[in-house]
């Protein structure tokens, strides 16, 4: 819009982006806009490993000295009648937004333009997300910027992340019509994408019609179904969080509404985990969208014919997922309508007594709020500082009950004083110190008990974990309150730190780099959830013992690799040596024998969860826009 709130005159270019196997295909895109303002950008180097960020470049530097806005489409795609018509109208209203054009069902943005569908929205704000590349407009300085900007960034993140990672730095929210005006066809995949399935959109019209408005909503709570997994994002004081729908059910009080319906519902021919999925995930947006006019009943089918495909699509071929779209949607579409009908409980009892609270400081501030979070889930009263109050009393009322510190010794020791201190002034009634299984470095190749490390360790490493640890000893024999060192594996989960083989070899895996493997190697991971977990399972217990080794699961360095690569891309590995590599466990047979926790969670579940997390949340941008 002008200064005057008039439509801004528009200036279109565009590009097909393509590779000399589909050259016909990007042709025939092309000649569909009648003003011929689509060139063909084909791969300058097609003998190579098919890469959209090689051709990418060219195809957003060729924008036309006085163009407003560059289109470019991928060469895979359909596009509806009218749709550049429709493209002109919307970059005339858009402002200096991104516009997408396509949402696919298996993303999270799937999930948003489903509740968009239902709740007719049809333009929606992007999740922080790869962006949906296959028809992106962008204002034409931004489209300008593109390569300098992936000559410049970290080499070998897919080019939809590479696009996502721009965006953000750019400030540059991105916006996508509902429903998608560009339809995914069903070739084979150039860049080795085959292996996530059939793909296509949540919601196609063949026919572009005209535009009612060019408002965009963000929706605070969107259900999704992926991986076979219900997913909801929360968008939370402090960025977005991303949960199971079950979790997120149960912290809004409608589980139990939710279990019930389905216990009663009709019989479906689902697997149990398709059904109970499917219909957490219709239930979820149906307490979503409650508060909304009901919406077409062929809008809603529509919408919810392709909630199986995209969330079953990496497990089910074509025919398959087919087959099964028909009672996948009769299933959500009556899951919907119990959702709709659903109502939160009135709240807690008025006059109830206060709860002690838990309060966990330290670590990486993502990760605490997390585990804070998850603690809340098992009935604490949790939250989670940055740093301990400046004034300790404020930890004092209601009682604290337990202060747990995420120990982080590579940044020194001041933060776990500071947290010290404050628990002493608030009376804290115990201190759980969560520190690493690392304080065993150096340990050999034998499985070790908390009683085998009686003294410092030799190993560097090892050494600034037992450090702390003593630190939080000599605190505890200073003010006689109890303190607990928990040993605990490597965490896998959101938010999970770099520095363990989880994490890094992620962070390969999506930046295409290999992995060099020793095949003597043993890792001990621990579930985010299974963390959570324990800590409970040990606040909930007499403080009889002082150190725990906490362990979800044991794999060969091979295997943990191996499972990676499935959840995140699939890398190639060599065979090598470290000396650092661990070749030691632990026992954990003491936190089962006496608080009686053992590990209950998904390690796979885990370890998408955190590939997932590192694919799409670490390149700024949560808060675009407000």
């Amino acid at each position: 819009m002008d200064s005057q709130n008039r439509p801004a005159k528009v200036k279109l270019s565009g590009a097909v982006m393509t590779h000399p196997r589909r050259l016909e295909e990007a042709r025939l895109l092309a000649a569909a806009d009648p003003h011929r303002r689509i060139e063909v950008v084909v791969d300058p180097e097609p003998e190579g490993r098919p890469t959209a960020l090689r051709v990418a470049p060219l195809s957003w530097d060729c924008v036309a000295p006085d163009a407003t806005h560059h289109l470019v489409l991928q060469d895979d795609v359909e596009l509806a009648d009218g749709f550049f018509a429709y493209v002109e109208q919307v970059a005339a209203a858009a402002g200096d937004e991104a516009v997408a054009f396509y949402a696919g069902w298996e993303t999270r943005n799937g999930g948003v333009a489903r509740l968009a569908a239902l709740t007719g929205a049809p333009w929606a704000y992007a999740l922080q997300e790869h962006v949906p590349c296959y028809a992106l407009l962008l204002p034409a300085d931004v489209a300008r910027g593109y390569a300098r900007f992936q000559a410049e960034d970290e080499p070998g993140w897919p080019y939809d992340v590479v696009v996502q990672r721009y965006l953000n730095a750019r400030g540059v929210p991105v916006r996508f019509c509902t429903p998608s005006l560009v339809q995914h066809m069903d070739m084979p995949s150039l860049a080795g994408n085959a292996y996530h399935g059939f793909r296509q959109a949540t919601l196609f019209a063949d026919r572009a019609g005209e535009p009612t408005t060019h408002d965009s909503v963000r929706f605070d709570v969107v259900p999704f179904y992926q991986y076979g997994l219900a997913r909801c994002a929360v968008r939370t004081g402090a960025g977005w969080e991303y949960v199971e729908t079950e979790r997120h059910l149960r912290r809004t009080g409608l589980l139990d509404a939710c279990l019930a319906a389905l216990a009663s519902a009709a019989p479906h021919d689902l697997p149990e985990q398709v059904r109970r999925a499917v219909w957490v995930t219709g239930f979820a947006i149906g307490a979503v969208t409650a508060d909304a006019p009901e919406a077409d009943p062929r809008v809603a089918a529509a919408a919810m014919a392709t909630l199986g495909p995209g969330g079953l699509c990496e497990d089910y071929g074509v025919d398959d997922l087919l087959a099964l779209s028909h009672p996948v949607r009769d299933l959500a579409l009556a899951a919907l309508d119990e959702g709709r009908k659903a109502r939160r409980p009135d709240g807690p009892a008025v006059g109830s007594a206060p709860r002690a609270r838990t309060v966990v400081t330290g670590g990486v501030e993502g990760f605490g709020r997390q585990l804070a979070g998850l603690l809340g889930d098992l009935d604490h009263r949790a939250e989670y500082l940055a740093a301990p109050p400046a004034n300790p009393s404020d930890l004092a009322a209601p009682p604290l009950a337990a202060l747990v510190h995420l120990g982080r010794p590579a940044e020194g020791p001041e933060a776990l004083r500071y947290a010290l201190r404050a628990a002493e002034a608030a009376g804290a009634e115990r201190l759980l110190y969560a520190g690493s299984a690392a304080v065993y470095r150096g340990g050999g190749e034998r499985t070790l008990a908390e009683g085998d490390l009686t003294g410092p360790p030799g190993d560097p490493v090892a050494l600034t974990w037992w450090q702390e640890e003593e630190l939080c000893r000599a605190w505890g024999e200073r003010t006689g309150i109890p303190v607990q060192v928990l040993r605990l594996a490597d965490p896998v989960g959101p938010h999970a730190a770099r520095g363990t083989a989880s994490v890094d070899w992620v962070h390969l895996a999506w930046t295409r780099q290999p992995l060099a493997l020793d095949p003597r190697g043993v890792h001990q991971v621990l579930d985010y959830r299974d963390m959570a977990a324990a800590i409970d399972a040990v606040l909930a217990a007499e403080p009889s013992e002082p150190v725990f080794n906490v362990a979800s699961a044991t794999f060969g360095e091979e295997e943990l690799a191996g499972l990676v690569a499935g959840v995140s891309r699939r890398t190639p590995w060599e065979t090598g040596s470290a000396d650092r590599t661990q070749r030691w466990r632990m026992t954990t047979d003491l936190i089962t024998a006496g608080p009686g926790w053992s590990a209950s969670e998904s390690v796979t579940e885990g370890l998408r969860d955190l590939a997932q997390w590192y694919a799409c949340d670490v390149h700024g941008g949560d808060d675009l826009p407000a």
